[in-house]
């Protein structure tokens, strides 16, 4: 249990006395430090958390301060309230570090630091995200932001759980069955479920509303079983509702209150304000994303390693995703594509039985999740370990295809443009190859070949911000994907020599203020290079 102190108390690693504190207690952080907190209701006052002392977290406030700001908290009076409300004060503090259900630094100090929410991601900028949340809608709205919900396999299995994205972002929580508002009156209300001691001997540990407080940083935190009878008055008093309207099922929609916005044309959707917020990235989520691009390119350099020996699709997915996971990934990104031979013009295939054949190549479009963020690349190769032939001419005119459009990522051209610029070489590639002999016909049937889009926006997603439109101009902080790709299929009016060859080669682009940065160049794509790798592991 903590141990009260009611003489004058340190701050330990600020050098900060505190005097007459009379009501602190001492924690014990699970890192063998010591954290005193202040005990006072509607307050929340450690030797990580500055703020409140009129300082920022790395300042170092005055001994006459920190007694100003005691005389003041000693005053604060907790709220009568018939509904049990959680605010910033600190509750019974144990020993021992408390299990958020998350990482946290008191329990993960090898991933997350003092002031974080996520890896990387501090409390501070997760305040930065909703107050920019709050002067982008509308004067008067409220925002509903709801957790993804957990999906069975079978009635005992669950599928892994992945928060939404928008949750996410604006909460840092990580677990399901929670709401948050933001809204004029709130910078953060969250909705969390009670601890259930029979589920916690399943499942483990989730944060409930007093957790919501402390790791979260959410100024007021009811049982999410308090939602009919705290929801419906700020629904109530909001000029419009705007939450995600594509989730089918979230836990308000039963409410009257919400089904009478709706009929009164009061409802809008979240992703038109969220979508523009999370498509230019902080430099904190840009290192999270070199991070996770990292990590794949190297998981793909193992792979290539491995392909010579053994040429099994099943295999070579494995090892990717093993090579991720061992490397700190939380899980892949989506289903990995390991795809030999004919396979490859399959674009999302994903059965990964297969043998490849002496002679074919093998795509593999894979990519890993860290802390939030996704990666996304594709490489093509030979598993004899050398390009030769038709293979070497098809991959040779979509590697040209990609370098072309690596000179237009820069701030102020669109992806559209892009795309276009990657139609217009990879056609001229069909009709060097002969599999396009009429140049009327040429961009009716050039989607025979390439159906699929040259890049997509990357981020918290792999189809990252589906509510920014193609032709919205570059930014700098925006990462996009650069994918050309040939899949020719195994048809009688294709030439032989052609039939079967699939190829696409994908590397993560962030866009800077001088042009663009390739986040997944440490894959070799250069024909000699990836030979060379490939002899070096024989």
């Amino acid at each position: 249990m903590a141990s009260r102190t009611t003489t004058s108390a340190r701050l330990l690693g600020r050098g900060v006395h505190l005097v007459n504190s009379m009501d602190f207690y001492k924690v014990s952080n699970g890192t063998g430090c010591t954290v005193i907190r202040w005990k006072c209701p509607g307050k929340i006052v450690d030797n990580r958390n500055f703020a409140l002392f009129g300082k920022t977290s790395f300042g170092r406030p005055s001994l006459q301060v920190c007694i100003l700001f005691l005389k003041q908290i000693m005053q604060c009076r907790q709220p009568s309230s018939s509904v049990r409300k959680y605010t910033r004060s600190a509750s019974l503090i144990r020993e021992e570090a408390v299990d958020a259900g998350q990482p946290t630094f008191e329990t993960h100090p090898e991933l997350v630091a003092p002031g974080e929410i996520m890896p990387g991601i501090t409390s501070q900028e997760f305040a930065l995200r909703r107050q920019k949340l709050r002067q982008v809608v509308p004067p008067g709205s409220i925002v509903i932001l709801g957790a993804a919900t957990t999906k069975q396999m079978t009635d005992a299995v669950p599928y892994p759980y992945r928060q939404d994205a928008d949750y996410l972002y604006f909460t840092g929580c990580q677990q399901p069955g929670g709401i948050a508002v933001i809204d004029d009156r709130s910078d953060l209300c969250m909705f969390m479920p009670e601890p259930d001691p029979e589920r916690e001997i399943w499942d483990g540990k989730f944060a409930g509303p007093e957790t919501a407080v402390d790791i979260f940083g959410a100024d007021q935190a009811y049982s999410s079983r308090q939602i009919p009878e705290i929801l419906p008055g700020m629904i109530r008093r909001a000029a419009n509702i705007i939450y995600d309207t594509s989730c089918p099922k979230p836990l308000f929609w039963g409410l009257p209150d919400i089904q009478e916005a709706k009929q009164n044309h009061k409802v809008q959707t979240l992703q038109k304000y969220s979508h523009n917020l999370r498509w230019v990235k902080s430099p904190a989520e840009i290192q999270r994303m070199r991070e996770a691009a990292d990590i794949t390119c190297q998981a793909f350099l193992q792979t290539m390693s491995v392909s010579r020996r053994y040429p099994h699709e099943r295999v070579l997915a494995a090892t990717v995703e093993h090579e991720c996971r061992i490397r700190g990934a939380q899980r892949m990104s989506f289903p990995t594509v390991s795809a030999g031979g004919a396979s490859a013009s399959v674009i999302h295939y994903s059965r990964n039985d297969k043998q490849i054949e002496e002679g074919r190549m093998v795509l593999l479009d894979a990519g890993c999740e860290l802390h939030g963020y996704v990666s996304d690349m594709t490489r093509t190769w030979p598993v004899s370990g050398s390009f030769s032939g038709a293979n070497r001419e098809v991959y040779e005119i979509v590697l040209e295809t990609m370098k072309e459009c690596f000179k237009l990522c820069k701030p102020g051209i669109t992806l559209r443009e892009i795309h276009i610029k990657s139609g217009l070489m990879l056609s001229r590639g069909l009709l060097k190859l002969g599999l396009v002999t009429d140049t009327q016909t040429l961009g009716r049937t050039f989607r025979s070949f390439n159906p699929s889009a040259v890049g997509h926006y990357l981020g918290m997603d792999v189809h990252d911000c589906a509510g920014i439109n193609i032709d919205v101009p570059l930014q700098p902080g925006v990462v996009i994907t650069i994918e050309p790709a040939l899949y020719i299929p195994v048809k009688p009016n294709v030439p032989e020599r052609l039939r079967g060859i699939g190829v696409r080669i994908e590397d993560e682009v962030l866009i800077t203020s001088t042009g663009h940065e390739i986040l997944t160049a440490s894959a070799p794509k250069e024909m000699d290079e990836v030979e060379s790798w490939l002899a070096q592991c024989a």
